[in-house]
């Protein structure tokens, strides 16, 4: 008995710390709701279950190596291409490859960190909630970012608020020592995150890719050009 109740606790993802509030919100309109229409009951509680499942935060083994960056985000690779990173970040006025994740509101929103190291200081930008697709949503958009030292270089993560998008987390400060894939915040209900990279960079992505958190390898700082973009295959 004991092996098949930790069966079955192991297929349900724990739920993030920041969702229980929503959950228990949810299941109490459900309850005092729901019991004057049964419809409606069933209507309320299909919305708890997903409320609950947004605010999932599975266990992730994140990849080990010098250099190595991993996708901070569950999603999709909607961008590839070099800009000039954000001026809030107060990196210098040169191009940077830029890894953008675009989160569904079906994706697990808890955000990890792309590389071990320093975060040198953490910057909230207020902005508009276009939406995150969008390239000029990096500009644009309310968004906060990280920007972290590493023995192989500067890299900066930002997280973009979208159109459903409304609420960004973050659980870190500047000053603080992080190792790859750990949790470092959250954006509520669909957005994006962005990764810039050192010029010269070569990405281990294509675009339309899907990636998950602390487990995906984006790129490897130790291997700077020569190497050919990954293209998709359909």
């Amino acid at each position: 008995m004991d092996s098949l109740l930790s069966t079955i606790t192991r297929a349900f993802p724990p739920i993030n710390r920041e969702g229980w509030p929503f959950v228990a919100i949810a299941a109490v309109l459900t309850l005092v709701i729901g019991s004057f229409w049964q419809p409606l009951f069933w209507i309320l509680l299909g919305l708890t279950i997903w409320v609950a499942a947004f605010f999932r935060d599975p266990t992730r083994v994140t990849p080990q190596g010098e250099g190595l960056v991993v996708s901070p985000a569950d999603g999709r690779i909607s961008h590839l291409v070099e800009v000039l990173p954000p001026p809030e970040l107060g990196l210098p006025a040169e191009p940077m490859l830029r890894i953008s994740i675009f989160m569904n509101v079906f994706n697990v929103h808890v955000n990890r960190m792309p590389i071990s190291g320093k975060i040198d200081r953490v910057v909230y930008t207020p902005g508009k909630f276009l939406n995150a697709e969008l390239d000029k949503a990096s500009l644009d958009n309310e968004r906060n970012g990280l920007v972290i030292t590493h023995s192989l270089g500067t890299v900066a993560c930002v997280q973009i608020a979208g159109l459903v998008a409304r609420r960004i987390v973050s659980w870190v400060k500047g000053g603080e020592e992080l190792a790859a894939g750990s949790r470092f915040g959250m954006i509520r209900f669909g957005s994006r995150l962005d990764v810039f990279l050192p010029v010269g960079t070569v990405p281990q992505v294509a675009l339309g890719q899907t990636t998950l958190a602390g487990e995906t390898i984006l790129a490897d700082l130790t291997q700077v050009g020569g190497a050919a973009r990954p293209t998709r295959a359909s």
